[in-house]
C-alpha cells in the first residue's frame, strides 16, 4: 500500500508540470486516493449491478444483494440463489443474467483471479469481456478501481468527456480520438489513470 501511495503522489507530481489545467483541479481536491482491492469477484458483481444505474440506485441495490450474502459473495452462492430472490433487491432480468455468468465462469475456472496481477491490461480486458455483461469500460473500471493500474484511458467514458469538454473548454463533446489527443498533448501517460480520477472528481464537483 505504501509503495502504491508513493507512486499514486509521484503521479500527481508528473501531471502537474506537464498539465496546468491538470494543475488546477489537483491542487484543488489534493490526494488521489486510489487504492487496490482484493476482493475481485466481489469487485466484478458490483460493478454489473451498478451499470447504467444512478449512483444512489446502484449504491441501494448493491446494498441489499450485499446484505444477503453477509458482505461477501461468493460465485457458488451466487449459483445456488434463485434468479427471483436476485430480482427481489433490485436486479433487471439481464443484470441476473449476468451475475450468474460471472458466477458460473469463476466456478468452473474458464475465468480465473489467479496471478491477476501479472497478467497484461489488455489480457485481463480479453479474458473479462468473455462475460455476458461486462464490456471494455466495465473491465477499465476494474483496472483502475480494484487492480489500482495507473495508466488505463477509459476513451468511452461519459464523465471523462464532459470534464474534458468543461475543463479543456472544448466546443463539443470530444470522441474517443479527440480525447487521445488531449490525453497525448498533455501528458498523461503513464499516469492515465490518476489524470482521469481527477476529472471525475472535477466534474462531481
Amino acid at each position: 500500500m505504501a509503495i502504491k501511495n508513493k507512486e499514486i503522489e509521484k503521479a500527481a507530481k508528473y501531471l502537474s508540470e506537464r498539465d496546468k489545467t491538470l494543475e488546477r483541479i489537483i491542487k484543488k481536491f489534493g490526494k488521489c486516493n486510489l487504492q487496490p482491492r482484493k476482493d475481485y469477484f466481489n469487485a466484478l458483481t458490483e460493478s454489473i449491478i451498478r451499470q447504467q444505474l444512478s449512483v444512489k440506485a446502484g449504491s441501494a441495490i448493491y446494498k441489499r444483494f450485499s446484505a444477503h450474502f453477509n458482505g461477501k459473495p461468493s460465485a457458488e452462492a451466487l449459483i445456488n440463489t434463485p434468479g427471483e430472490i436476485l430480482r427481489t433487491f433490485g436486479l433487471s432480468n439481464s443484470k441476473v443474467k449476468y451475475v450468474k455468468d460471472l458466477a458460473a465462469k469463476v466456478h468452473n475456472k474458464e475465468l480465473s483471479f489467479k496471478n491477476i496481477e501479472e497478467k497484461s491490461s489488455d489480457e485481463i480486458i480479453n479474458n473479462l469481456t468473455k462475460v455476458k455483461g461486462i464490456g471494455v469500460w466495465t473491465a477499465q473500471m476494474f483496472l483502475i478501481f480494484t487492480l489500482c493500474r495507473l495508466n488505463i484511458l477509459p476513451v468511452g467514458d461519459l464523465g471523462i468527456k464532459k470534464s474534458i469538454m468543461i475543463n479543456y473548454r472544448l466546443k463539443k463533446l470530444p470522441d474517443e480520438n479527440a480525447l487521445r489527443k488531449v490525453a497525448s498533448k498533455n501528458g498523461w501517460h503513464p499516469y492515465e489513470s490518476v489524470a482521469s480520477w481527477y476529472l471525475w472528481r472535477a466534474l462531481d464537483e
